[in-house]
């Protein structure tokens, strides 16, 4: 039986009173590498911030990683984000630490207490993403497409079940932004659940699957051509 990490059902998704996206149907099971693709403005952020909590899902059917977004209470939210990796556009690394520090910084939010077992997890998520040896850098010294490995590295920290990844190459040059993709391929390879908003079409011609498009207030599924 295929497991079901996200499944939304006739929701309808507001920014403050403005209706972004009405009557959404969309399912991902694990290990699903999926896109949500969309010109700007067309409602994927507003898509992936009700997904971790930061917009309110009032109308319709929404479950992630086992919680249910309808009325989803303030007080579960960083539970849920415990179980999602998110990665965004602009890396968000804290400026005033090293790599390491940075993590270590998430983990010790999370609960984590050990420092013989936050070293190994350090090294571990470092290593998924060839930046093993980077560590005491500060993010400043690393390259745009460096910090977001950083950030994916970070995301994979709690083991999520789902990484929710908001136009992750948005910043990059076409190269660095295949081998960021190169490394998310990996992730999902290892079995990991990626669901990615992004308007770069050519990593889609280049990295094909299953694809959802946001266009006037609707999420549909797109048939990707066989070129």
């Amino acid at each position: 039986m295929p497991e079901t990490v996200l499944q939304l059902k006739n929701a309808n998704i507001y920014q403050a009173e403005n209706l972004v996206l009405s009557d959404v149907n969309v399912e991902l099971q694990k290990g699903d590498f999926v896109y949500l693709i969309g010109k700007t403005g067309s409602g994927k952020s507003s898509f992936m911030k009700t997904l971790y909590g930061d917009l309110e899902l009032t109308e319709g059917e929404g479950h992630i990683v086992d919680f249910n977004l309808l009325g989803l209470k303030e007080k579960d939210i960083p539970f849920l984000r415990r179980k999602l990796g998110i990665v965004f556009q602009d890396f968000k690394l804290l400026p005033d630490r090293t790599i390491n520090g940075n993590l270590e910084f998430v983990l010790k939010a999370t609960g984590w207490k050990d420092k013989t077992e936050i070293n190994e997890r350090l090294i571990k998520v470092l290593d998924k993403v060839g930046m093993g040896n980077k560590g005491f850098k500060f993010p400043h010294e690393l390259s745009g497409g460096e910090q977001q490995r950083v950030a994916i590295a970070r995301a994979l920290l709690n083991e999520p079940e789902l990484i929710l990844a908001d136009e992750p190459t948005g910043n990059l040059d076409p190269q660095t932004s295949i081998e960021v993709m190169e490394v998310l391929q990996d992730i999902n390879k290892n079995g990991n659940t990626i669901l990615m908003a992004t308007h770069d079409y050519a990593l889609l011609l280049k990295y094909p699957s299953k694809t959802f498009k946001c266009d006037e207030n609707k999420v549909f599924e797109v048939v990707q051509r066989k070129s």
